[in-house]
């Protein structure tokens, strides 16, 4: 188990290039199952999720190489379909959340897909209902191994339909994408999720010759094709670890500039770091975050009621970045209540945080106000464990920001999502040792 030495109290400065998305290349990565074409893809990040997930489809059969830095190509000609059932397969696959996306295009192409129960972060229950009832309505047969907790889905040929999805999952909705655009006739998917991820699995799949329409909202049309080609992509900037520099930043009173942030992809998520006092400056494609040496200071809402920031689905705020917003509000000058809707696990970091001297709430497993200390109470250092990636970053935000030396344990849960995360930050002026 690895760990993270932080000397924290140390003001960064300089810029910081964000990694490609993890959550796009989940779904990316999975997609090239649905040719026998070579597929490239740029922009890949180096982090051990994707990496897992890259083995995998070695593993296989499909033939990777890599042209250069977050750039390979991907060529399915000659996949190994027994690999599914394997012991092995159900080692690998149990130990990564994003392998259910391979289900999709397995039976798509194959006629069947099969996957353990997949892990991921503790946060919380993460059910798999929307895909399977995605795949049964597109005419598959659904069996499950209770002793092995082992899902398979069967088809011979998958057929249009209309559904109606019980939740806007990202990953549901990208499994059924995935699944029915080899499928005969029309598929129609409302309540579809609609995140700029998904929308470039989308067009990524329609230059692959796929007919996906209705991108960007909440109702796809997919008119199944034969078969699929292959293609070039380049992989969106990630944007929670964005959001994880803006938080590092204000947390720190540090100037950074983040690069090539893709600002129309970013949706809320100025704004809402603009209703907790933080100062966001385009400049280009750039955001320049200036040092906030008097804070930042929350608004309240126009009636003079407490600020309440919640998840939603796109184009509401991603859940994935509470976890930044809360640790960020410790040093605000207000109060802000902090409301996770999707995942009732993923407040109980803040135990750690209490340690360091925050001053937080924790109201029930969803929600959490914090009482802001306006920087004249520094956060002091402890040791703590990662719970999960964003916790994980979250803590090292606290960390960096706090008076002495911190130690952070599990920090592959880190690595799971941050690419090189000691080495980049070492390079803006982070006193950061790995151990």
């Amino acid at each position: 188990m690895g760990t993270f030495i932080i000397e924290g109290g140390h003001q960064l400065h300089g810029e910081i290039t964000p990694q490609g998305a993890k959550n796009e290349a989940l779904q990316i990565l999975c997609a090239v199952l649905l040719t026998p074409e070579t597929v490239t893809i740029q922009n890949i990040p180096d982090i051990l999720d994707v990496n897992k997930l890259i083995g995998i489809l070695e593993d296989l059969g499909v033939k990777i190489q890599k042209k250069g830095k977050g750039s390979y190509t991907f060529k399915a000609d000659d996949v190994n379909v027994d690999y599914l059932q394997s012991e092995t397969f159900k080692k690998d696959g149990r130990g990564l959340r994003g392998s259910i996306m391979l289900v999709g295009p397995m039976l798509a192409r194959f006629g069947q897909g099969f996957i353990p129960k997949p892990g991921g972060d503790k946060i919380g229950r993460r059910r798999l209902d929307t895909h399977f009832e995605g795949f049964v309505k597109l005419g598959a047969k659904f069996r499950y191994n209770r002793e092995e907790h082992f899902f398979g889905v069967e088809a011979r040929r998958l057929k249009g339909t209309y559904m109606l999805l019980d939740e806007a999952s990202v990953t549901g909705t990208a499994n059924i994408v995935m699944a029915s655009v080899l499928a005969e006739g029309t598929t129609t998917i409302y309540n579809a999720a609609c995140e700029p991820y998904l929308q470039q699995l989308c067009k990524m799949l329609n230059k692959m010759g796929a007919r996906i329409s209705g991108i960007g909202s909440n109702l796809l049309t997919i008119e199944g094709v034969e078969s699929l080609g292959g293609t070039t992509h380049r992989m969106l900037p990630d944007m929670i670890e964005i959001g994880s520099w803006v938080g590092l930043a204000a947390m720190t009173q540090s100037e950074l500039t983040i690069k090539n942030v893709g600002w129309e992809n970013l949706g809320l998520i100025p704004s809402v770091f603009g209703k907790l006092g933080i100062t966001l400056k385009k400049k280009g494609d750039d955001i320049f975050i200036p040092a906030h040496k008097k804070g930042y200071e929350i608004q309240n809402f126009i009636d003079g009621s407490i600020l309440t920031i919640a998840d939603a689905p796109w184009p509401g705020l991603t859940p994935d970045l509470l976890s930044i917003i809360l640790v960020i509000a410790t040093q605000a000058r207000g109060e802000v209540l902090i409301h996770q809707k999707m995942f009732e696990s993923r407040l109980f970091f803040v135990d750690k945080l209490l340690d360091m001297g925050a001053k937080i709430i924790l109201c029930d497993p969803h929600r959490a106000t914090v009482i802001g200390h306006d920087f004249k109470s520094t956060l002091k250092a402890t040791t703590m464990v990662s719970p999960d990636i964003r916790a994980g970053v979250s803590l090292l935000i606290a960390a960096l920001s706090a008076k002495g030396t911190s130690t952070i344990h599990n920090i592959e849960q880190i690595d799971r999502g941050y690419e090189e995360i000691d080495t980049r930050l070492r390079a803006i002026g982070a006193h950061i040792t790995r151990v």
